[in-house]
């Protein structure tokens, strides 16, 4: 680890001396090397910050973006923000799971530098994060709700977290100054909804503290990470709605991978727990709508295991019909639990413009990725699809920012925290590999990004049955090679003994495709532009410093099926 570190370093010092054509592989397009130009460091120009992160909130189920829920679901709260501000519409997680994705997002590194690729990683407390950088700059800094990091929040003056994944409802909460117990142990449980108590907690802090200081305020949401359990006053919210369903939950078309792809005598075999029964591992169907669908069975060495029951046979049409009803049930718990958020969301900006601090504090909404609702029968995150790996964005600073402005250039939550320092008056610390997105805030009309941004999901075949992968999406393209390996000696990424998947590759074409139906790979209209984009994969590889040389296994399956 120390070694990847050390290389790091020196690559991002080179980064200053190579030349542009190198820099537009990842890099911010024509100015890529101008990262602390217009950096805001008057005095006492420093603006307080407000990060609310929910857990697993779609873009499409936020009004502001427009998306296929708009009609039946409302965020007015979120959209407050997106309408005084600035709504990204390319923000994308670079591992799209909570853990990793929250540890990138504080370090402004990669999940294969900061160490944490999967759910069971731990961050060095010798590694500064930008909780770190804002205290060195005279920030109070605090971090309430959600943390779902497995050692104690450091970096910040004040915390009080939920322990794990907490609870919707009487939640435990960890709270700084009393002894840190690892995992669920500890914690004082606080009477009511989670998300109203992180809420309440939050409007405490900022009345209790040092008003003298500029704030950085870390709110995070539970929800809407499953299993969704609303408030009581939004348990009948859509008893009456029909939501509409995406085209692709019923009808895959060619998405996914292709026939040479052969599981259990299944061409074109398609991965990851699902709405309908296709996936039954872990399937909505299932969980959804047949309560006590496992039964105890007895082994001969007298071990008690779980074991599911058979689902009832039904013809096409009860199938369908399955399908549909397990999707209403969990789109109505899901958009439920966001209410609740939206409301939340209200109460922190009317806190902000009722004690004068709207117009100098820089107020964002995000998520730490995104959520598939139903998409191509899907019903988690962890892929690298759209509807997964991008995040939800929205900012206003109105001191400084334009009202109302959209920007559809690419970054990823590496780049969160370089921005953040940036109109902190910081440049991008030399450990950081994201990029400051703070200029194109500033003028959309001319706003930067990167040329291409790199996905990596390590936990392979895990929980949710997603092969491990990673890939490379353009404004044109997306390239994603499956090369479905567990990661060695970790626990948490895939025992040793979970098999390898076939490999295989998807490629869609995001400017006529972005619903990602129709996998591109083996059409030979698009040969050039597919070995491009390999090259341009191994590059960026290369410079973030995931190479997998250690990897003997991976090396050679990416050898065996690179030109496949």
């Amino acid at each position: 680890m120390k070694l990847i570190q050390r290389r790091m370093k020196k690559r991002m010092l080179k980064k200053l001396l190579i030349s542009h054509s190198f820099l537009v592989i990842s890099g911010f397009s024509s100015m890529a090397g101008a990262i602390g130009d217009g950096l805001d460091k008057a005095a006492g120009s420093q603006p307080n910050i407000v990060v609310i992160m929910s857990d697993d909130h779609a873009t499409n189920a936020i009004s502001a973006y427009g998306g296929r829920l708009k009609e039946v679901f409302k965020t007015p709260n979120i959209d407050r923000i997106a309408n005084s501000g600035v709504r990204l519409n390319g923000l994308y997680a670079s591992n799209s799971i909570c853990t990793p994705s929250r540890a990138t997002i504080l370090t402004g590194q990669y999940s294969h530098i900061n160490g944490i690729k999967t759910l069971g990683g731990v961050i060095d407390k010798k590694t500064p994060t930008l909780a770190h950088e804002l205290q060195g700059l005279g920030y109070q800094t605090a971090v309430i709700g959600k943390w779902h990091i497995k050692s104690e929040p450091y970096g910040f003056d004040y915390y009080n977290v939920l322990p794990g994944q907490g609870d919707y409802y009487n939640p435990k909460f960890k709270e700084k100054g009393t002894p840190w117990q690892k995992g669920k142990a500890g914690g004082k449980k606080i009477k009511g909804y989670v998300t109203d108590i992180t809420t309440d907690l939050s409007l405490q802090w900022l009345d209790g503290r040092d008003k003298s200081k500029p704030f950085m305020l870390m709110l995070n949401n539970k929800a809407p990470h499953g299993p969704w359990t609303p408030a009581k006053r939004h348990i009948e919210q859509f008893a009456d709605v029909t939501i509409p369903e995406p085209d692709s939950l019923l009808s895959r078309g060619n998405h996914g991978p292709g026939r040479e792809v052969v599981v259990n005598d299944i061409e074109g075999f398609q991965f990851g727990s699902s709405i309908s029964r296709r996936w039954d591992q872990r399937s909505f169907t299932r969980r959804s709508l047949y309560k006590g669908s496992k039964k105890k069975v007895t082994l001969s060495d007298g071990s008690v295991v779980k074991v599911a029951k058979k689902l009832p046979e039904l013809d096409a049409d009860g199938v369908t019909q399955e399908t549909k009803r397990a999707y209403q049930m969990y789109l109505k718990n899901y958009l439920g639990t966001v209410s609740a958020v939206d409301e939340n969301v209200g109460r922190v900006l009317d806190y902000l413009e009722e004690n004068g601090l709207s117009e100098n504090t820089i107020i964002i909404y995000t998520s730490d990725q995104g959520m598939m609702l139903g998409e191509h029968d899907y019903g988690d995150k962890r892929w690298i699809y759209e509807e997964s790996s991008r995040m939800p964005f929205v900012v206003s600073y109105p001191k400084v920012l334009k009202e109302k402005q959209v920007i559809d250039k690419l970054y990823t939550n590496a780049d969160i925290a370089p921005t953040l320092l940036h109109f902190a008056g910081k440049e991008t610390p030399s450990y950081m590999q994201g990029k400051s997105f703070a200029d194109s805030l500033k003028n959309p009309q001319n706003a930067q990004g990167h040329e291409a941004i790199y996905y990596r999901y390590w936990l392979h075949m895990a929980h949710h049955y997603n092969p491990a992968h990673y890939g490379i999406r353009t404004e044109d393209f997306k390239l994603v090679f499956f090369y479905g390996l567990p990661i060695k000696a970790d626990k948490k990424a895939g025992s040793k003994k979970t098999p390898a998947t076939p490999p295989y590759w998807e490629m869609y074409d995001m400017k006529n495709d972005v619903l990602e139906m129709n996998n591109i790979y083996h059409d030979e209209k698009y040969h050039a532009i597919r070995e491009q984009l390999k090259t341009q994969l191994l590059a960026l590889k290369e410079e973030l410093g995931d190479n997998d040389e250690d990897n003997a296994a991976l090396m050679a399956i990416r050898a065996k099926h690179w030109n496949n």
